[in-house]
């Protein structure tokens, strides 16, 4: 009788999530995940350890984090195809795997070599450890479905329990939206951070929020960058009609012709690599 009494008041077993990449952006992901999931950590690159009572994550091996109940791919997109082959062997039958790219055409078309027996769903947060350090409640994500239906589980989570503002899209029309939204917006504060402005005593309210979001946009790795405006096979096309929009624009106030401005001399290649203060 006790030992029934006992059972019936144990706390049910929450579901493990595994995450495999664990740098700036997994994280930031493990601290809202930790208190509704028991987290597994996996990062060749990171000593896990020192962390795991500060974010209660457990380190593991790349098996254990595989063989969780939900496992999150949290990688640059190069890396995804290496990851998604060494998992293979370790994921569990009706386990769910996601990842968070950046991009989903090229994401999604390399999950879909994943074993049948898992269930498929692409993420991305459109938001990061700067734009969500004040909290992320009302910040927008992208669902994309990849294989089975659990990404109807997923997306009731984040809406109930992380209460973010949820989307569900395809790879396709996600990352022509992306072109826009972080190609464009990527690129011009890459090129303000290599053409360093003076400092400015009076400013408008435009030109604080452009400062701001080249601030927020600095300390983003080049990896990312590249992922954003390579990976995404949109991209290319609007950065090609920004700049072809953005030399008629200025050769009309500059005085110059588009034919003058196409002969001038390119100006010399900066760094772009993001330089910002602490």
């Amino acid at each position: 009788m006790t030992s029934s009494v006992n059972a019936s008041l144990e706390k049910p077993r929450r579901p493990s999530i595994g995450m495999i990449g664990v740098g700036a952006f997994g994280m930031f992901a493990v601290k809202h995940l930790s208190a509704h999931f028991r987290v597994v950590g996996f990062d060749p690159f990171a000593d896990l350890q020192p962390l795991e009572a500060r974010y209660s994550i457990c380190s593991a091996s790349l098996p254990e984090a595989a063989s969780c109940d939900f496992v999150v791919l949290s990688m640059p997109v190069k890396e995804l195809a290496n990851v998604v082959q060494n998992i293979r062997p370790y994921l569990r039958a009706g386990s769910v795997v996601l990842d968070v790219c950046s991009v989903k055409c090229g994401p999604a078309a390399i999950l879909k070599g994943l074993p049948s027996h898992v269930q498929v769903v692409g993420t991305h947060p459109l938001f990061g450890p700067q734009s969500g350090k004040n909290g992320i409640e009302g910040l927008p994500i992208a669902i994309v479905p990849i294989r089975g239906t659990a990404y109807r589980i997923v997306a009731a989570f984040l809406r109930a329990q992380l209460k973010l503002r949820v989307e569900i899209t395809t790879a396709e029309n996600h990352d022509r939206q992306m072109a826009q939204v972080q190609g464009l917006t990527h690129l011009i504060s890459r090129i303000l951070l290599s053409m360093p402005l003076s400092p400015a005593s009076m400013t408008t309210t435009a030109f604080d929020h452009l400062k701001a979001m080249t601030e927020l946009l600095c300390r983003d790795s080049d990896e990312l960058f590249h992922a954003i405006c390579a990976e995404n096979p949109y991209v290319k096309a609007v950065i090609r009609r920004f700049l072809d929009t953005s030399r008629n624009v200025g050769g009309r106030f500059c005085g110059d012709s588009e034919e003058e401005l196409l002969q001038s001399k390119a100006p010399k290649r900066t760094n772009l690599q993001p330089s910002c203060s602490e």
